[in-house]
């Protein structure tokens, strides 16, 4: 369910002194803005998959993983570290990288550092293919996102999400943070 709250009747953000240690519903205000993020987010994520699936054929995620691996020195990076770019579990990733090996786009190898670690490297035939999508993709979040807000709400947005993302990504080493998973 994607709701923060129940009801609707604007009464459920009002406690009484018995109430205090309950939940803290959304106000009506918060409850549009949250419904409101909700729907764009998850438009906003469906619009960029069709557009990778139809165009290059393959998922966002795919799409941001080569992208994490273009730029990363000599197109290389630790699983663990491209799992935590990316915000996703290392099951998915394994997944997901698995998918890429099998596209030739993607070659897992050994850590020359670390035995136990591996590394992704983003093979000449998978920067080729990110070359190829990355103009339609860039067009893609244009219109579905910067073509429709002024200079001033891109960098509103773009604090919010900031303070969003830093909240969220604590620094204590044992959190359950998804790529420690």
């Amino acid at each position: 369910m994607n709701t923060a709250s129940i009801g609707g009747d604007g009464a459920s953000a009002e406690k009484t002194s018995d109430e205090a240690a309950g939940p803290r519903w959304l106000t009506d205000r918060e409850q549009r803005v949250w419904q409101a993020f909700i729907q764009a987010t998850m438009l906003l994520e469906d619009h960029l998959d069709r557009q990778l699936q139809r165009d290059a054929g393959m998922p966002h995620l795919y799409y941001a993983l080569l992208v994490q691996l273009s730029r990363a020195p000599r197109r290389r990076m630790r699983m663990t570290e491209l799992a935590r770019g990316a915000k996703i579990t290392r099951s998915r990733l394994s997944h997901a990288i698995a998918r890429l090996e099998k596209n030739g786009w993607v070659r897992r190898e050994e850590c020359p550092s670390d035995k136990r670690g591996q590394n992704a490297f983003l093979t000449d035939e998978g920067f080729e293919v990110l070359k190829r999508s990355a103009p339609g993709h860039v067009e893609a979040v244009r219109q579905a996102l910067f073509d429709r807000l002024t200079p001033e709400q891109v960098d509103r947005l773009g604090e919010v999400m900031r303070v969003v993302a830093d909240g969220l990504e604590p620094s204590d080493p044992n959190a359950d943070l998804p790529w420690l998973r």
